[in-house]
């Protein structure tokens, strides 16, 4: 349970963009099934409260790197969807003209440094964001999201020593939801939990009900001030669950339909802070919002199908090697 209730307002637009996360990625997987949208998607769905949540403890200018799965943390630093769709659909408006798509979506302006296809890949890209908020004294924060399956990566280990040692403004997000690709984590890690891994790097490592907004909004405020002002890095857990398989050509033969809808029932961060805002009498413009969510998805994807492809003289912009 959280610590301490937040106002009304405030969770009444958390439960609004964990909102609009689910209705963009429900509306990507079935453009993708439309033949609109190339490549595999990863859908975010179920996970909403982990990134709205920290998110939400940043201030403009911070910096995210996120994931394969990043639709969500793109959403929630600030991203338009309107070009995000249209990087989807491989179009000259999207983020990065159409030529990243699903796995590789920036919005530097945001702050978003970029969704990364290679497992791990964000942790460096963070660390750096943060080396120059410290060098620059910008005052500036980092966050780097990856999943359990990401762990193992050298990186992680390297980069947890080298931001503990140079006490650099970073917060690293584990969104732990039990599953690497398609194993459980049981028998890709030997320790029980990845929050326990800070003690050996002396930083806070905290683990945290992922589906609990609430309370993951409030640790990550806790340790985005702590490296605001310069104590170093934290180590978050989110115990969280991904309702879709690993990409949207995933058989999930590691688990049955009966398992996914237990989690549905029981672990919905969506569902959760409704039933919360419901009984508390505070979600009487639920019918309003939702139909704003709706009106911006269709937006979105009507904006995506206006836009061209790019043209042939875009084949060698933006490419550095």
């Amino acid at each position: 349970m959280s610590e301490q209730s937040l106002p009304p307002a405030k969770l009444v637009a958390f439960w609004r963009d964990m909102h609009r996360i689910r209705a963009f990625e429900r509306a990507a997987i079935y453009q993708s099934s439309l033949g609109k949208i190339y490549g595999a998607l990863h859908s975010y769905e179920g996970e909403e409260s982990c990134a709205v949540g920290v998110c939400a403890a940043l201030e403009r200018g911070d910096y995210v790197a996120s994931t394969h799965r990043g639709h969500g943390h793109c959403l929630a630093v600030g991203a338009r969807m309107d070009r995000m769709m249209a990087e989807l659909f491989g179009r000259i408006d999207g983020y990065c003209k159409g030529k990243g798509g699903s796995l590789h979506i920036a919005d530097v302006g945001a702050g978003m440094l970029g969704a990364n296809g290679i497992v791990g890949a964000g942790y460096a890209i963070a660390a750096g964001a943060a080396l120059t908020a410290k060098v620059s004294k910008n005052g500036r924060v980092a966050v780097v999201f990856f999943g359990d399956g990401a762990v193992t990566r050298g990186t992680f280990h390297e980069v947890m020593n080298m931001a503990s040692l140079w006490k650099l403004p970073l917060l690293l997000v584990c969104e732990n939801n039990g599953l690497a690709q398609y194993v459980h984590t049981t028998e890709t890690m030997v320790f029980d939990r990845v929050a326990s891994l800070a003690a050996a790097y002396k930083m806070p490592g905290i683990n945290i009900d992922g589906n609990d907004i609430e309370a993951v909004y409030h640790e990550a405020s806790k340790a985005v001030a702590r490296a605001r002002g310069g104590e170093g890095p934290t180590l978050l857990e989110l115990r969280t669950q991904r309702f879709h398989g690993h990409s949207s050509g995933d058989p999930q033969v590691y688990r049955t339909k009966a398992d996914v809808e237990v989690l549905r029932s029981k672990a919905d961060p969506i569902a959760l802070l409704e039933a919360k805002l419901l009984a508390a009498g505070q979600l009487d413009q639920r019918d309003e919002l939702l139909a704003q969510v709706e009106a911006e998805v269709t937006e979105a994807v009507r904006f995506a199908d206006a836009s061209p492809y790019p043209g042939d003289e875009e084949l060698t912009t933006d490419v550095y090697a």
